[in-house]
Parts: structure tokens; sequence; C-alpha cells
């Protein structure tokens, strides 16, 4: 039989997963919706997933990343968790060794990492504000009633664009509501946009930081060819946007999960596996701390939020 690795990588907006073969090639992958709940996320993922699989395969391991990285790899029963930064790192690296700026801007979120000889040197994130995230993106395709797989074609045709300031989510729409009433074209109203969100970006988390070639960008926003055309001009630079960018993390944490290989095989039977949270508050001591239970087919697996120290029961 032959080996493979599953990587999964939870995010406030989407779930992404890979399988891997043991040169790290991609058999499979899938991208869904989170709507709010990763663990129905991650049922809803493996049910179509576990048919993809070719039946001469079996599981080595799973690697889980993401902002539910932790409760997803509990319900997995994963050999790997791991943070964003060093999964996407790990993921990059594996298609582009020599890379050295990773950017990438996701559903909620935005992170530059900085790479030199393979080594990972330096990051930022930003995760208090959405704006020129890919959620922001979405909210406003909706605004100007367009579909957001034709925003970036659409800024492309601009020559114009309007100055739109994206620093902050509340005066980016208040200011391109006010575009659009003055009568500027949807078009370089669009452009403005995808430029605003290169600059605030770069302003932002990219701030003090040394962005050197080659540059990978990566994460949904990846997708749209205007916001990619202004960074290719801001920085002077060519910018690299894999066919597989959304799914970087979930290729670095397959990868990583190679690591932590046993004898162990997987299966995928968890979809009717009761799983759920509990919270509560502990009163035993003066902490009086929020504790978050987690219960696998009925049974406490693990919890979170003491500070005492005490066991959970």
């Amino acid at each position: 039989m032959k080996k493979c690795y599953i990587g999964i990588d939870i995010g406030s907006i989407s779930t992404k997963a890979v399988v891997i073969d043991e040169k790290n090639k991609i058999i499979s992958s899938l991208y869904i919706w989170t709507s709010g709940n990763p663990v129905e996320a991650v049922k809803k993922l493996i049910r179509k997933l576990k048919p993809t699989i070719p039946k001469d395969y079996v599981i080595k391991g799973i690697g889980t990343t993401g902002s539910a990285r932790k409760l997803i790899g509990l319900l997995t029963d994963a050999s790997v968790v791991k943070n964003e930064i060093t999964a996407h790192a790990i993921g990059t690296l594996s298609l582009y060794p020599d890379v050295k700026t990773i950017l990438e801007i996701g559903g909620q979120d935005s992170k530059i990492i900085l790479i030199d000889n393979k080594i990972i040197t330096d990051y930022s994130m930003n995760t208090l504000c959405a704006a020129g995230t890919g959620s922001f993106l979405s909210s406003q395709a909706k605004r100007l009633d367009i579909d957001i797989n034709d925003f970036g074609d659409l800024a492309l045709s601009s020559t114009n664009p309007v100055k739109i300031a994206a620093r902050c989510t509340v005066f980016a729409e208040s200011d391109l509501i006010h575009k659009a009433q003055v009568g500027y074209d949807k078009k370089d109203i669009v452009a403005g946009l995808c430029k605003s969100i290169v600059i605030n970006y770069l302003n932002n988390v990219g701030k003090g930081k040394k962005i050197q070639s080659p540059i990978v960008f990566q994460g949904g926003v990846s997708k749209n060819k205007g916001v990619v055309k202004y960074f290719k001009e801001i920085l002077s630079s060519d910018i690299i946007v894999d066919e597989n960018s959304h799914l970087m993390g979930a290729l670095g944490v397959a990868i990583l999960s190679k690591s932590k290989e046993t004898d162990k095989v997987f299966n995928l039977d968890i979809c009717d596996i009761p799983f759920e949270t509990k919270g509560e508050e502990c009163n035993r001591c003066s902490n009086n701390c929020e504790i978050l239970k987690i219960y696998k087919d009925s049974n406490l697996i693990d919890a979170w939020g003491n500070k005492c120290g005490r066991t959970v029961t």
C-alpha cells in the first residue's frame, strides 16, 4: 500500500484540505466555507474528501493548522497541530525553495513571512481589522453589485483608479459609497479599492519589513488579479501566485505530519461521532476561569482555560 498524508487548514471564513503522497505531490484537495462552525465544516470536508483518496493509499498522518487547529486536531486525532506561520512557510518552501518573502491575505487576517536560507527570520500578522481581507472584498463586491470572481478583471480594465481610504473598514466603506454617489465609474472604484488594499497591507502588516524577491503571494485574495497588479507596481517586482496559493497552509501542515509518522494508520470515520464543546465558569478559586470542555463521543477529552493548574473534571 502507498502512503498519504492529510493537511487541514481551518480558517474563520474557509476550510481547506490537501492529500499528499510521500513526495509531497497533491493527490486531491478541497476548499469549502467554514460557515461559523469549524467542526461541521471539517466533517463535511471529510465526507467529500474521503472518496477522492485512491483505494491503494493508507493515511499515515494528519496535520491541522489555522484558527481552529487545536479543536480540529482533537476531532481528527491529528499527529501534528501547527501555527499558520510555520505551515504557510513549509508549504511555500516545498514549491519555491528560494522564496524570501511570503505575502498572505486570507478571509479575515493578513500576514507577512520573511525567509532567509529556508529559515523564517521575521513575520507579522494583522488580526485586529478586516480591512483589505477576503471578507472585506466580498462585502464591497456585494455593495457594488459585482460578482467577486469578476472583481480582478474589472480592476484591470481601469486606467484611472480612484483613491480610497482602506485603512479601516468603516472609513473604506464610507469612502467607497461617497465615490459611487458622486459618479465615479465602477471599474475605477474597484481598481482604487485593490490599490488601497495593497498600500494598507504594506503600511501596516509590511511596515518596517525588508521585502525581497522572490515574493510569493498567497491566500484567497491572491486570486484577485487587481491586487496582484498593484503589488507588482508598488513593489516594482514580480509576484509569484501559485495555482494552489489558497492551499499553502494545508500543504505545509500535511508535510509536517510526515515527520510524526508512526505505525498508526488513520481512518476518516469521524463524521458520525458526536463532538461538542461546552463552556462553564469554574468557581473552585478566585480566578473564576472560563473553562471550555471538549467532548468526543460523550467522553471528556480535553479542557482549556484554567489558570490555576487544577484538573478539570
